[in-house]
């Protein structure tokens, strides 16, 4: 099937202006859970309106939560405590989030609920937290260890001494924290295999829960301690999206611009917005950058560091494998398409060979956005400075960032996207 395709324009000239932001999409599903599984009405403001979050508030209107919406960017979620059972699957597109937080969620609905996705969230793995779930005595199943899934709920769970993986995502260990704090029993989670890894994240669900009343703590680097009660409506402010302000602090790097996204990084509390300290070293990237905390930000990077003076290897990056694409290919293939001899691999480690003139190049690489909002935003910063440079699927931004292409356009870019 033919896709569209994105055509931009070298920029010639530093992108200047004011950009508003989308809100953060981890952090708005987080609080769409939360406040729906409050007893009473939560205002939610700043929110991200996006596929993401469109299949989040879907599924729990399916669940007898009350969603009203005030404007484009805040809602009222009105919720009674629980969660009722849902007529059909849920369906959740390829929303990562959405999907394990909901896995763990449903085990409170009395009877069947199916969380499905579309072919690329059956491709991504569950199996973890479903063992997990199994062991607090949640009946939790998949045929393949990645979506569809089948939890038969009874509204309870084992609350106790849990162990979870977080080899693979953060997202299990948030899906349960945010169950656990449901439990009529304080529920302590290790992490299995030591630290935990993106630890950034997991303290993002730990705010959204206090916001909403519950007790949340990390008394050693492997543990995090829930308290029973539940949760308590509130009114909560989303803040604005750090991973989508990656692409504006490089795009302003690489162009010599001043684009004012009215958020300093040092005001945001996710774990992407650690980035800004690499972006802002440009051209002087460090040797080696540890993505493990800033996963989202890592394909922003990579691609800038493609303009660097020196080459960078990227590591900690892993669990990249198993996002909405395996997103370290996805990057080496698409620098690779930009110029031949642009990256290489080793083992998960992704080494950008850097060339300050690369801008100089003309290229004929189309880049494969595999359905990957982040493939397709980052390598748009690629075809800022490389001409020839294309983008395949380009309306995938709408996951987390639907109007991305017109804020290219309003700083002074040209996006042209033709269709098949």
């Amino acid at each position: 099937m033919s896709l569209p395709i994105a055509q931009i324009a070298p920029v010639t000239q530093p992108l200047v202006g004011r950009v508003t932001l989308p809100g953060s999409k981890s952090v708005t599903n987080r609080a769409l859970l939360v406040a729906g599984l409050a007893r009473g009405t939560s205002r939610l403001t700043g929110i991200l309106r996006s596929d993401d979050t469109h299949y989040m508030m879907t599924a729990l209107r399916a669940m007898g939560v009350g969603i009203t919406e005030l404007d484009e960017t805040a809602v009222e979620v009105t919720g009674s405590g629980t969660l009722h059972p849902a007529s059909e699957p849920l369906f959740l597109g390829n929303a990562g989030t959405a999907t394990r937080f909901l896995t763990a969620a449903v085990a409170l609905v009395h009877g069947t609920t199916i969380v499905t996705g579309d072919e690329h969230m059956q491709k991504r793995p569950i199996a973890p937290l479903l063992d997990t779930l199994r062991a607090m005595g949640v009946d939790a199943t998949s045929e393949t260890g990645c979506p569809p899934v089948t939890v038969k709920g009874n509204g309870t769970f084992q609350s106790g001494d849990i162990e979870v993986s977080g080899k693979l995502s953060s997202q299990y260990i948030s899906a349960i924290m945010m169950l656990a704090a449901m439990g009529n029993g304080e529920t302590r989670i290790t992490i299995g295999g030591g630290k935990i890894g993106a630890v950034g994240y997991l303290h993002i669900t730990a705010a959204v829960m206090r916001a909403f009343g519950a007790t949340v703590s990390f008394p050693t680097e492997n543990q995090i301690v829930v308290a029973p009660g539940g949760y308590t409506a509130a009114d909560y402010h989303v803040e604005p999206d750090a991973s989508a302000a990656t692409y504006l602090w490089a795009a302003e790097k690489l162009t010599g611009g001043s684009i004012d996204i009215g958020t300093a990084p040092g005001d945001m509390n996710q774990p992407d917005a650690k980035a800004y300290d690499m972006i802002a070293a440009f051209p002087q990237m460090p040797a080696e950058i540890n993505g493990s905390q800033m996963q989202d930000a890592v394909p922003t990077l990579a691609v800038l560091a493609a303009f660097n003076e020196t080459p960078v290897r990227f590591t900690g990056i892993e669990n990249l494998r198993v996002k909405e694409c395996d997103r370290i290919d996805a990057v080496h293939k698409g620098l690779l398409q930009v110029r031949a001899d642009l990256a290489s691999v080793e083992g998960d480690d992704l080494i950008v060979h850097a060339d300050p003139a690369l801008s100089n190049h003309v290229s004929d690489g189309l880049i494969d956005s595999h359905a990957d909002h982040r493939i397709a935003m980052c390598f748009a910063l690629a075809a800022m400075k490389v001409k020839g440079v294309r983008i395949e699927d380009p309306y995938c931004v709408s996951k987390t960032f639907p109007n991305y292409w017109d804020v290219l356009r309003g700083l002074g870019v040209s996006v042209d996207i033709t269709q098949p």
